[in-house]
């Protein structure tokens, strides 16, 4: 750690102490477990979440005005995180309670793989973890749930996507249109690509896992899953990132590297499982994927980017990288038409055929409806 980064790492420590204190002293204030998605394999299984003051942050209205949206936003990012709180988790399986504690890092995450008896998931392929607070306590009790995602043994495949400008329209390529919608926006004023829910729910059907990675912070979770519950989106664990100063970190880790990494991570996973990788042309998705078939021989079946950039320079760069893919084995598919992409998954067998008419018939509909 270099002077620099070690003097603002110990300024924000002692801030966020300081203000820990003037606001708690009575103790009373009322505390959440926001678990998140996550996923694993038969008997190993990632446990995400986060404890924090609860602030209240109520579920996004249709009518929501401008003043609701940015009191929703800022109650998130002055988000109250509890450093270093300690949690149980614990699962129920024929053979007994399986228990053990876990303790949160300096921004109040919990992100811990766990060793666990092995047990079948619940009907929806869900693994359920029941978590509890134990420091600092509270009464009642602060409890929780965490969902884990343990793909079926009939999954062919599974998909990693990216979300901004991917599956969910942005504008990430423009600082000011990003804003606007994190500050000013919620779950119903942020818009699907056309067809992308018909899209995925193809690609998801038989149990093929689907992964969500972004450089967006864990603090705009809930207003993504709202977005894809909202759009009809199959859910999966997404992979967001910390935006906070760590003793590791003077800046968030970079998007390419973060993206990189969680990529990874759920390769390694999953060595058996091929995958299927979405992104766009926006930032460096295409330059990220093509790293990653290179990393993971014979692993990456398709890369498709949606082309949402205007500039003939960057879409050239994309159709190079495409050619030097086919050099390797793999494909890579610039569109910004959706069914196109179907049109493609079907004639490799990745989706049945009849989910071709269904992509184009839902990009038809959302097409037409009002912005």
């Amino acid at each position: 750690m270099s002077r620099w980064h070690k003097l603002i790492y110990q300024t924000e420590t002692q801030f966020d102490r300081a203000l820990e204190q003037a606001e708690r002293l009575d103790g009373d204030d009322p505390l959440l477990i926001q678990s998140y998605l996550s996923y694993g394999v038969p008997g190993r299984a990632l446990v995400l979440g986060r404890v924090l003051e609860d602030r209240g942050v109520a579920e996004a209205e249709q009518n929501d005005s401008l003043w609701e949206n940015f009191k929703g936003a800022w109650k998130r990012f002055r988000s109250g995180e509890v450093r270093h709180a300690e949690l149980s988790v614990s699962l129920e399986t024929p053979s007994g309670t399986f228990q053990q504690r876990l303790r949160a890092d300096d921004e109040g995450h919990i992100a811990q793989w766990l060793t666990l008896p092995e047990g079948p998931p619940d009907d929806d392929g869900l693994l359920t973890l029941r978590l509890e607070l134990l420091e600092p306590k509270r009464t009642p009790p602060v409890r929780g749930e965490a969902s884990v995602l343990i793909p079926p043994p009939t999954a062919r495949f599974g998909v990693i996507s990216d979300i901004d400008d991917t599956v969910l329209q942005t504008g990430a390529t423009s600082v000011r249109s990003l804003a606007k919608q994190v500050l000013f926006g919620n779950a119903y004023t942020r818009l699907p690509f056309e067809g992308v829910a018909a899209f995925y729910e193809a690609l998801n059907r038989g149990g093929n896992p689907l992964f969500y990675v972004s450089s967006s912070p864990w603090n705009l979770y809930d207003v993504l899953v709202e977005f894809m519950e909202l759009n009809s989106i199959p859910l999966g664990p997404i992979m967001l990132r910390d935006w906070g100063v760590s003793a590791t970190e003077l800046l968030p880790t970079s998007h390419g590297l973060h993206k990189q990494e969680a990529i990874r991570q759920i390769l390694e996973t999953y060595p058996a499982l091929p995958f299927i990788l979405i992104g766009d042309s926006g930032q460096e998705d295409p330059e990220i994927y093509s790293q990653i078939v290179r990393d993971f021989p014979g692993r990456i079946l398709s890369i498709y980017i949606r082309d949402v950039d205007d500039d003939a320079a960057r879409r050239e760069s994309v159709q190079k990288l495409a050619k030097d893919l086919a050099k390797d084995g793999s494909t890579l598919l610039l569109t910004a038409n959706t069914a196109v992409a179907a049109e493609h998954a079907a004639a490799q067998g990745w989706i049945h055929v009849d989910g071709v008419a269904k992509v184009a018939e839902r990009r038809d509909e959302d097409i037409a409806k009002p912005a």
